[in-house]
């Protein structure tokens, strides 16, 4: 199943690319005859030009804050899983928030078609983009996304540009190439598998031209849609990336109790803390791009859903009370570790806030500030969970 933010599409079309890339008889790193195919090149423009301009109009078209600049008064703070930079861009005065929104807009609906001006303008666009998917690194932990976005964007710099990389000594990589480059000028015959490799070359060129159709009908649609693929292939796919976003922050916090009774105002609930995603107030946001820590991921969007939306947290919480080892290896804190397992399990649903730098929270070791919303799903046990997870055919979790 692919996940709901559209990287293994992305991923997927990138892999795919990279397939035509490189010759396919050879390891050598300088094979003859066989340069990197023009058809490719552009194909991975195209790529990063869809990536970027979806991401640009799902914005415009979508939440009004894009429209007047204020999504990065919130971006920061809401975002699935803040960093300890964004603790501190949180704070930013809001003028540099519209700059920031104002900026975001050019670079995802302007400069991807520097793309299409010529050279210097797509080694700009180029540059821009690698630019710009650093900052996103740097201020979120968006995962691999922003490293898999860099990939077609070196695509915009040529032979030239790109030569500033290797070393000019007599007998390198660079002489080489200029040798080679030569013969291959002055010679009058190819190889077989040179033309061979033109047709296939030029079929896949007809076959992303033909899939891109829908994709563009998408692209200039008012009703656009992202993330997703018209194609069973998945190989030429729509983009896009908050489109609407959250003005605050809630989470799903999951508490277990050894006592008999959850209703008992007397009961002890102790909590699991995930690896990355805001929980501990006083733990600090962690840095884990390129890393992806999916349930993390999960976690946010169920928070802002029911769990009667989100079946799988009830699932999540079967195998807590359990204490499925492969389960709890997913979790940063395990307060039953070494003792009984829980007898029952709850979710809380908190709203949460950036403490602010230097104030009252912050001199006591806290990044974030909680309120309780109220219950997110009642207290279970395992027991009661039988009948829950034979009507979806699951396997039953057994206590190891």
């Amino acid at each position: 199943m692919l996940d709901r933010s559209g990287w293994e599409s992305q991923l997927l079309e990138t892999g795919f690319l990279g397939i035509f890339l490189c010759p396919l008889w050879t390891l050598s790193r300088l094979p003859r005859h066989t340069p990197p195919s023009s058809i490719v090149i552009w194909g991975f423009r195209w790529l990063i030009f869809r990536i970027m301009l979806g991401a640009g109009l799902i914005k415009i078209r979508g939440d009004r804050c894009w429209r007047e600049l204020t999504c990065m008064d919130y971006h920061y703070e809401t975002q699935p899983v803040p960093n300890p930079i964004a603790y501190f861009m949180h704070r930013s005065p809001w003028w540099f928030h519209q700059f920031e929104t104002l900026v975001n807009h050019f670079i995802e609906l302007v400069v991807p078609f520097f793309v299409f001006l010529g050279r210097r303008m797509c080694i700009v666009h180029g540059l821009l983009q690698i630019l710009f998917q650093v900052l996103l690194i740097i201020s979120g932990n968006l995962s691999f996304l922003n490293w898999l976005t860099i990939v077609p964007s070196i695509a915009c710099f040529d032979d030239s540009s790109l030569g500033l990389l290797f070393s000019s000594r007599r007998g390198g990589l660079k002489e080489r190439v200029a040798q080679m480059q030569l013969k291959e000028a002055a010679s009058e015959q190819l190889p077989l598998g040179c033309y061979v490799r033109k047709v296939v070359n030029i079929s896949f060129g007809l076959l992303i031209a033909y899939l891109s159709i829908p994709v563009v009908l998408n692209l200039l649609n008012s009703r656009q849609v992202m993330n997703t693929s018209f194609n069973p292939l998945r190989i030429v796919n729509t983009y896009g990336a908050f489109g609407s976003i959250t003005k605050e922050r809630t989470e799903v916090v999951l508490q277990g109790t050894s006592s008999l009774d959850p209703n008992d105002p007397a009961a002890v609930w102790e909590e699991y803390d995930f690896k990355c995603k805001p929980g501990d107030l006083k733990r600090r946001p962690c840095f884990i791009t390129p890393y992806h820590y999916r349930l993390d991921w999960l976690m946010w969007f169920a928070a802002f859903q029911t769990y009667e939306q989100n079946e799988w947290i009830i699932h999540l919480a079967g195998k807590l009370l359990a204490q499925e080892e492969e389960t709890l290896s997913l979790m940063a804190t395990n307060p039953f570790a070494g003792r009984a397992p829980p007898r029952w399990i709850r979710g809380e649903h908190f709203k949460y806030k950036f403490s602010r730098p230097g104030g009252k929270h912050a001199s006591e070791g806290r990044w974030w500030i909680r309120k309780r919303i109220g219950p997110y799903f009642p207290p279970v046990n395992l027991q009661g969970l039988k009948k829950f997870y034979e009507d979806r055919n699951w396997p039953y979790p057994v206590r190891d």
